[in-house]
């Protein structure tokens, strides 16, 4: 008895023993992660003063009132038109910047180190940056623009680069997409640089040209690389907030919001809805995430 109990009692270790290594790790992830989600959803439940003073249950209103608010639908498109832009754009520009500097050239350390720049700055300060050299009275743009003669003839209005919706979400993308990039170039890049050469010259011998090459060996062995570069972006564009805050607020009234900006606009006014806008958001995230890793069978990557 005293032998079987012993046996017990080292088989019950042996099964806990990896607990002492992960517990931090999911006791970590059970406060910064699910506990703030659940805390989530119950405020989306509740009704709650702009003060911020919970003032009981509201049951499903907030969702019902954050459907019928006269600029979702708006937000929602302008979120989906945002997120394909910026990250497409980002992935054609880095795959060229990867090929490039997987290739020997004078200087190829220096730019490496240049693409660096638009990574290690705060997304914060880039963002100040292009909105101060986009000011329609003197910024940097608009004094270049000046000197050429563009500004008269597209007139004083149409200079004014952030005060028009339009013209102000291309902006915001070209920011989106220059912060991007580095990330981006250096995950293919280092997919490019795990391709083995002799799969090169295995091709030049089949006789295959550059370009049947690159689309027919590069691409498809790029594309675990490919997938977590895309999912990574994704992610971050979606969640993408101080690009727009800092360039245009949102504004005009919301006519520049995506999904976040527009959970924070909310939350001046109705905290309720903004609590509701953020489990939707994070829904959405979810969604997103479990469809493109079904769409890309990213489990046949791994293996």
């Amino acid at each position: 008895m005293a032998l079987t109990g012993q046996r017990l009692i080292r088989r019950t270790g042996q099964a806990f023993a990896p607990l002492v290594w992960i517990g931090p790790a999911v006791a970590l992830i059970g406060v910064v992660v699910l506990w703030p989600v659940v805390v989530m959803i119950h405020a989306s439940l509740q009704h709650i003063s702009p003060d911020g003073f919970v003032l009981g249950s509201a049951g499903g209103k907030n969702y019902s009132n954050l459907w019928h608010e006269p600029a979702f639908g708006d937000v929602l498109r302008r979120t989906v038109i945002w997120v394909v832009v910026v990250v497409v754009v980002t992935l054609v520009l880095s795959l060229g910047l990867a090929q490039l500097f997987n290739q020997r050239f004078p200087g190829r350390r220096v730019a490496r180190w240049a693409l660096i720049a638009p990574w290690a700055a705060s997304v914060m300060m880039t963002s100040l940056i292009f909105r101060w050299a986009l000011d329609a009275n003197n910024g940097v743009i608009n004094v270049f623009l000046h000197d050429l003669g563009i500004v008269h003839k597209l007139g004083s209005n149409q200079a004014d680069w952030l005060g028009r919706p339009t013209a102000a979400l291309v902006w915001m993308m070209i920011v989106g997409v220059f912060v991007s990039l580095p990330f981006t170039t250096y995950a293919l890049l280092a997919g490019l640089q795990t391709i083995p050469e002799e799969v090169y010259e295995a091709a030049r011998v089949d006789g295959a040209g550059t370009w049947r090459t690159y689309f027919s060996v590069t691409l498809p062995l790029l594309r675990p690389a490919l997938i977590v570069a895309t999912l990574i972006n994704v992610i971050n564009v979606f969640n993408s907030f101080p690009i727009i805050w800092e360039m245009t607020r949102g504004g005009p009234g919301y006519d520049t919001a995506t999904t976040t900006v527009f959970m924070f606009m909310l939350k001046q006014s109705y905290p309720g809805e903004a609590a509701a806008m953020s489990v939707i958001n994070f829904g959405l995230v979810i969604v997103v995430v479990v469809l493109f890793l079904r769409l890309t069978r990213w489990k046949e990557q791994v293996d």
